[in-house]
């Protein structure tokens, strides 16, 4: 598969691990102010509290979120999400949409450990040194970084024993790996979250057999969602968040009327599931994730412009209504 890579330099690929350690290494030295908490492992690695054990904000989120990108994304906040109510948002950008958002960013790597009881999706740069995901032998995006960051979002980094384990699966020394954590209802769980309005768009188009390689650049909005204690009310307001309120723009090449196609697909709108806020819809279902339809998951406005022919395609649409509803 053609997939567009990230610029050479030297003659190698850019590594997303050496560009997001360098955004980790400055949350590092912004702790305090960013009211992070840094410690050290057992086992060598380094642990950023974002938002667990410590307030944690709004920027240590939007930093958070271009390290989840692997530094070939850049996450802004904005005070015009589109939803006149909720006017705080991100604006996510990448010029390597496919390698920031599918090779770091998703959430793709299942991490566990029966002895400990452990189990969290990592996203971040981590998975681009692992490549334990079946997707890696789709992007043919290789990084040899000798340090990387693993992301988590979650209320505790994993123990000691399965941080070993995750720096051995990236060949690297413990002390080489950050992990990074914030729960979900936090305000920095909440930036992150949002600031992935671009990735469940690229995920989408991924599923839908659209050639990777003819996505050029992209751009996203969300709105932030008010951080909540609860974790199920937490998780349908993140998801409301983009599924309802959040919008893109790929830019690509190839035919018009694939561009259409992808267009017309990506919304969140095409799910039979559509309709309620997440949480009704995760309650409908027993609490089963895995029996909610899979294209739900997508932003609620799309346009793709094609580069080859100067046209712009758009379906969907916002539902303040069903944002609001969910945010209050």
């Amino acid at each position: 598969m053609n997939i567009a890579t990230p610029p050479a330099r030297n003659g190698q690929s850019v590594s997303v691990s050496e560009r997001a350690a360098r955004l980790v290494d400055k949350i590092v030295e912004d702790a305090a102010a960013l009211r992070c908490v840094v410690t050290t492992g057992e086992a060598g690695e380094r642990r950023i509290d974002c938002g667990a054990g410590t307030p944690g904000g709004l920027e240590a989120g939007r930093r958070l979120a271009e390290v989840c990108m692997g530094g070939l994304g850049t996450v802004s906040i904005t005070p015009t999400s589109g939803i006149d109510r909720w006017p705080l948002g991100v604006v996510v950008h990448s010029t390597n949409p496919v390698i920031a958002c599918l090779a770091s960013q998703y959430a793709g790597w299942t991490i566990s450990d029966q002895d400990t009881g452990f189990f969290a999706l990592g996203s971040g740069p981590a998975r681009a040194l692992s490549r334990v995901e079946q997707l890696f032998a789709e992007l043919e995006y290789v990084d040899g970084a000798s340090r990387t960051a693993l992301v988590i979002e979650g209320d505790k980094a994993p123990p000691s024993a399965v941080a070993a384990n995750v720096a051995s699966a990236c060949a690297i020394s413990p002390g080489d790996l950050s992990i990074l954590f914030a729960p979900t209802g936090s305000l920095a769980g909440t930036v992150q979250i949002a600031a992935r309005v671009l990735e469940v768009a690229l995920h989408k188009a991924h599923e839908l057999h659209f050639p990777l390689g003819d996505i050029v650049d992209g751009y996203g909005v969300a709105p932030i969602a008010p951080p909540i204690p609860d974790f199920i009310k937490a998780m349908g307001r993140t998801n409301d968040a983009i599924i309802y309120g959040g919008r893109i723009q790929l830019f690509v090449r190839g035919a018009d009327d694939a561009a259409q196609a992808l267009a017309e697909k990506l919304p969140s709108r095409t799910s039979s599931a559509y309709g309620q806020p997440f949480a009704d819809i995760f309650a409908a279902v027993n609490g089963d994730f895995y029996k909610i339809d899979p294209s739900l998951f997508s932003p609620a406005l799309v346009t793709v412009s094609n580069l080859d022919t100067g046209r712009s395609f758009q379906a969907g649409s916002l539902a303040p209504e069903i944002v609001d509803a969910s945010f209050r």
